[in-house]
Order: structure tokens, then sequence, then C-alpha cells
């Protein structure tokens, strides 16, 4: 049933802006998932079409295989910090699109739980 959701999401989505990155806005039963597919293929063709953020992608793959336990300073978790310099990881939302944005996650967030008191010690048993 997920599946189906998904697939219709994707067939008629709107973005919820269509500012320098689009970005689609999808509710889910806790909260919204955000599908940031045309930010990632533009980081992921940057890679592509850069020969060193190539290589350096290669050698963190190379490392990632043969490491044991995790150690944040660790030469890959270094590299990795060299990509992300290389290719960034911020989605830039700008002016009147912030507003869009905001309105359209207000939109489809889900309703406060209602809390209900319980019941008093010794009151009528259902």
């Amino acid at each position: 049933m997920n599946r189906i959701r998904l697939i219709l999401h994707r067939l008629f989505r709107t973005p919820a802006f269509a500012g320098p990155t689009r970005i689609y806005v999808r509710r889910i039963p806790t909260g919204v998932m955000l599908d940031l597919e045309h930010f990632l293929t533009d980081r992921l063709n940057a890679i592509a079409d850069d020969p060193d953020l190539l290589a350096l992608l290669l050698e963190i793959s190379d490392q990632h295989g043969t490491a044991g336990e995790y150690d944040g300073h660790a030469p890959e978790r270094l590299l990795m910090e060299r990509l992300l310099d290389g290719v960034g990881y911020e989605v830039p939302v700008y002016g009147e699109q912030v507003a869009a944005l905001a309105e359209r996650l207000r939109a489809v967030a889900p309703a406060p739980a209602v809390v209900i008191p319980a019941q008093r010690e010794g009151g009528a048993a259902a």
C-alpha cells in the first residue's frame, strides 16, 4: 500500500515551491517526508562531472569497505568532509519560497494528538 501511495505521489506531485531547487512534501502518518530528488541529482551530477570529487568518493568507498570499528577521526571521515565541502549539502530557499515551504509544511503536518485525562480512581469503570 505504501508503494502505491509513493507512486501516486511521484506521478501527481507539485513542488512546495519551484525555486533553484524543487522541494516536494508528502504527508506520512507521523509527519512529512521531504523529497529532495532534484537537489540530490544535482549533487550526484556534480560528483560525476568533477574528476577530483569522483576520485574522492572512490577513495572513501575503498576505505569504508576495509574499515573496522567506527572512528570519528579516521581518514575516510576527513575525506567525507572534503567531499561535502566540494558538492555542498545545503538546500537554498529564498524570499517568498520560505513562506511557501512553511505553509506547505503546516498544511500537511499531522494534527496534534488529543490527550484524554485519565479517569479518577473509584470512578465509573467501563
